[in-house]
């Protein structure tokens, strides 16, 4: 790499960083046709550099990947967040929830392609099934109050297999109704134009957070009782187990499509800026939103002193569980995004190693800070996995491994010099804690005469 590719891969880094303190800018306006202009320029002017116009490209494919990259990482590292710097749980599994959902939106699209619509059908009644299954579950026990964890667990988990099961007994019938209108293969239906690959999509992503969201309220319900440093381990322990049974889709699970070991292929390549830009701006939107909600206010307080929130009327294992639940959605979500720009999964990208990848950028954007985490997802990304890979790349085979023995260096680093992170609680634009008006009350009352007494 030349001194000239060198300044311009720097200035693509600054552009983008700029980039996003205008996203964020632009969303903190008070009229809502300037968000929703704002937005569509900020869409536009990314499109316009992934566009070649006359063999010019502004941005490359290279760019293009590490773009949509920094968008999945963005949505886990935002969830982990959440969990760690806003609720103070100490966790390593976002990296399992990013690959639950990664596979099974990816299942999804990969059977709708092949003719088949039971993933679709099948996922998409045991998501639902299963929410309505925690919701029923969770009304009984406000009856049947002081039942313990492992006993609610129980209960939870038979009524999970109970969802699943019924899933599969209704959705694989439904399927085959709809199989007809697929077409052949000289002439496809309706259900495999763009459109509708782009909706199933859509269905395919929400599909793959909601179900990673629903394992880990019932890997939570147990496992929140213990302590962050216990949770943590436990966590660390549930992204093993994910990424074995990754491993073994084709014979352990009845999956052979996924290839176990070798890698799912002929994953539909789906992803384009718009969806990379829709589903990030969603989950930022719906996490700002949440942390300054009375909501929000009680998952912090747990962070802050438990024994103080529980004398307020706190629920601290509802706010705990509720905290990890939504830090999965959001990791699943961004799982199906990466599942369908890449086009390939493979065990080896979820590995507890690389899990460590959104911990760390949540440590050097600064625990408790959104800003921090979006500008550190991206910085990541473009800097240390696509800029200093390929510098280091060019000095010999082996050296693109040395990165990981600069991350630690430059993690010590900041926690020495900047404990609180590179943005510490700065927040930038729409990000910013809202301005809360000072109540004005009536119009004071005249002062009471003092009381003379009465001269008999």
């Amino acid at each position: 790499m030349g001194i000239t590719e060198l300044v311009v891969s720097v200035v693509k880094i600054l552009a983008v960083l700029a980039w996003l303190y205008g996203v964020l800018w632009v969303l903190g306006r008070k009229p809502l046709w300037a968000k929703v202009v704002g937005i569509v320029a900020a869409w536009g002017i990314i499109q316009l550099g992934l566009t070649e116009f006359g063999g010019f490209q502004l941005l490359n494919d290279f760019d293009r990947g590490l773009l949509f990259q920094a968008c999945a990482m963005t949505m886990v590292a935002l969830g982990l967040n959440l969990i760690y710097g806003f609720n103070g749980q100490f966790s390593l599994g976002q990296w399992g929830f990013y690959g639950l959902g990664a596979y099974a939106s990816a299942d999804i699209t990969y059977r709708w392609v092949i003719r088949d619509a039971s993933g679709l059908f099948v996922a998409g009644l045991g998501v639902i099934l299963g929410g309505l299954m925690i919701l029923g579950v969770g009304r009984l026990l406000k009856r049947l109050r002081g039942m313990p964890v492992l006993s609610q667990f129980t209960l939870y988990l038979i009524g999970a297999l109970l969802a699943g099961v019924i899933a599969v007994w209704v959705g694989n019938p439904l399927a085959h109704v709809l199989a007809p209108a697929f077409g052949t293969a000289e002439a496809p239906g309706f259900l495999l134009s763009p459109v509708m690959q782009n909706v199933i999509m859509l269905l395919a992503v929400l599909i793959g957070g909601a179900f990673a969201a629903e394992i880990s309220f019932l890997f939570g319900l147990p496992v929140l009782t213990l302590g962050s440093d216990y949770f943590g381990i436990a966590t660390l322990g549930f992204s093993i187990v994910v990424q074995t049974l990754m491993v073994n889709t084709d014979t352990i699970l009845p999956f052979p499509e996924m290839k176990g070991g070798r890698g799912m292929i002929g994953i539909p390549k789906l992803t384009t800026w718009f969806w990379a830009f829709f589903f990030m701006m969603a989950l930022i939107i719906i996490m700002r939103n949440l942390i300054y909600s009375s909501t929000g206010r009680a998952i912090m307080s747990v962070r802050e002193d438990e024994t103080a929130s529980k004398s307020m009327g706190i629920d601290i294992a509802h706010f705990k569980l509720l905290s990890f639940v939504i830090g999965s959605l959001f990791a699943g979500i961004g799982g199906g995004v990466y599942a369908h720009y890449i086009g390939f999964l493979s065990p080896a990208t979820f590995s507890f190693i690389l899990g460590f990848n959104p911990l760390i950028i949540v440590v050097f954007g600064g625990l408790g800070s959104m800003t921090g985490t979006i500008a550190a997802s991206f910085a990541w990304i473009f800097f240390l996995e696509g800029l200093l890979r390929v510098i280091l790349g060019q000095l010999g085979t082996e050296a693109p491994t040395w990165r990981f023995v600069l991350y630690p260096i430059a993690l010590l680093l900041l926690m020495l010099l900047r404990p609180t992170g590179l943005l510490g609680n700065r927040e930038w634009g729409f990000l910013k804690r809202p301005l809360i008006p000072t109540r004005t009350t009536g119009a004071s009352k005249p002062p009471v005469a003092d009381l003379q007494p009465v001269a008999k």
